[in-house]
């Protein structure tokens, strides 16, 4: 067993007796190097989440593709890159191009062949208890609001004086090549058993679509006489179904105040229409609070069993509410005039084929531009005998909580075997686990 002795650092805890502790700015310097004003097609653009991605790679909303980069910062191959607003979180790594990165980020770079320097405070960087200190040095509180209800994240900036004067774990360049050859090759396989996972999650996440939409707008009748509905997002449904525009069965509700006894809901593609406190319990999530400066007069009322098209419904389609609440007044509120499961169209509003229909009336959805009520007015949706709903309404409930659950101890396996990299990876770079 190799001799340890106490670091006197708290995120590092004890490191072997041989080891030195180096601040930060002693093993990676800082590339100050400005971009030139070329055309954005002739440099790639690069953004950071955990590791490094490119500009036109990216899918999410928030991040915008720069026109004008002239005011970036070079980030060269190998180069360590830090996003200042979210290295708390993760935004980290070392970049496999040669590219631009936004003037937030910081870029360092070793001489070391094969940047092992880079790589090896790349993982030290991933080290829960170092993202810990980072927190609480971190400074000022930026929430990203989603349109859901909810915030991104805190973001919380790190300074460039504070990472410098960060002292980290140093051995011998020899032990750092091999603890970075070792964690490599670990994480690579733990890496590829969490990809097998999640295939298999997102192939049963697939399959819970399917059977939805097939029985959503197909029944569960296999033997049952078909025809052509004549729409074609639908396709062919049973001979006995009924088409109806949704202007026929269900009417917008525009009942607004908050009389303080009802209680502010959050509209989410993943949990339907929630309370903001129990959306923070079980997402983990910041919801977007009010302010005593908020016209409570102009919250939208919300009942339980009325459907809701919120600001990303062209990604998630139309949430159901199973509370007594108020709405941000930017959501539409609608209920069923006509007797219906309102379970059944609680699932119908979710299947991807709904969803597509319903951005096809509207441009500009990355723009953030809403569904309007009245295209969902104008829409034909199916209609089974209202038996035959609550059947197939029962169906998918039980068959949704099957996979739900299989989806969930999936994820949970994720969980603990990222834990566990994220043990290997500190219990290797402060030395308390040895390269053999």
């Amino acid at each position: 067993m190799r001799e340890m002795k106490d670091s006197g650092i708290e995120w590092i805890g004890e490191i072997p007796a041989d080891w030195k502790l180096t601040p930060f700015r002693n093993i990676l310097f800082e590339r100050s190097e400005k971009n030139i004003p070329i055309k954005t097609d002739e440099r790639l653009s690069l953004s950071i989440d955990v590791g490094i991605t490119l500009y036109a790679e990216k899918t999410t909303n928030l991040d915008r593709y720069k026109d004008d980069v002239s005011q970036y910062k070079i980030a060269h191959i190998g180069d360590l890159v830090l996003n200042s607003m979210n290295v708390i979180v993760g935004a980290v790594g070392v970049s496999p191009y040669y590219g631009c990165v936004s003037p937030a980020y910081y870029t360092y770079y070793d001489k070391e062949e094969n940047h092992y320097l880079s790589r090896f405070c790349d993982y030290l960087f991933r080290c829960k208890t170092l993202r810990q200190l980072l927190f609480t040095i971190g400074k000022g509180i930026m929430a990203i609001d989603r349109g859901d209800g909810r915030v991104n994240t805190c973001r919380l900036k790190v300074s460039r004086e504070d990472l410098t004067h960060l002292k980290f774990p140093f051995p011998n360049i020899d032990e750092i090549r091999a603890i970075v050859n070792c964690l490599d090759f670990k994480c690579s396989e733990i890496d590829s058993l969490i990809s097998d996972i999640q295939k298999q999650i997102d192939t049963l996440e697939e399959y819970k679509r399917s059977v939805i939409t097939e029985a959503v707008t197909k029944g569960l009748d296999p033997d049952v006489e078909m025809r052509d509905s004549g729409v074609q997002w639908v396709g062919m449904m049973p001979a006995h179904w009924k088409m109806k525009r949704g202007k026929y069965m269900f009417c917008q509700r525009n009942t607004r105040g908050n009389n303080i006894v009802l209680q502010l809901l959050s509209p989410t593609q993943k949990y339907g229409v929630i309370p903001q406190t129990l959306y923070e319990e079980i997402s983990g999530y910041s919801a977007v609070k009010l302010n005593d400066k908020t016209d409570f007069s102009t919250l939208k009322t919300i009942h339980k069993g009325d459907y809701c098209i919120s600001l990303r419904s062209f990604q998630g389609g139309f949430e159901y509410s199973e509370y007594e609440g108020v709405v941000s007044p930017a959501y539409q509120v609608f209920y069923p005039t006509i007797n219906l499961c309102r379970d059944f169209y609680k699932h119908l509003f979710k299947t991807q084929v709904f969803i597509d229909e319903m951005n096809s009336f509207t441009m500009s959805l990355r723009d953030g531009k809403n569904i309007a009520y009245d295209d969902f007015g104008n829409t034909y949706l199916p209609i089974p005998p209202i038996n035959e709903q609550q059947k197939i309404a029962d169906h998918l409930g039980e068959k949704c909580a099957e996979l739900d659950g299989v989806i969930a101890d999936k994820k949970k396996q994720i969980e603990t075997i990222e834990e566990y990299k994220k043990s290997l990876i500190f219990e290797y770079v402060t030395g308390k686990k040895e390269v053999v």
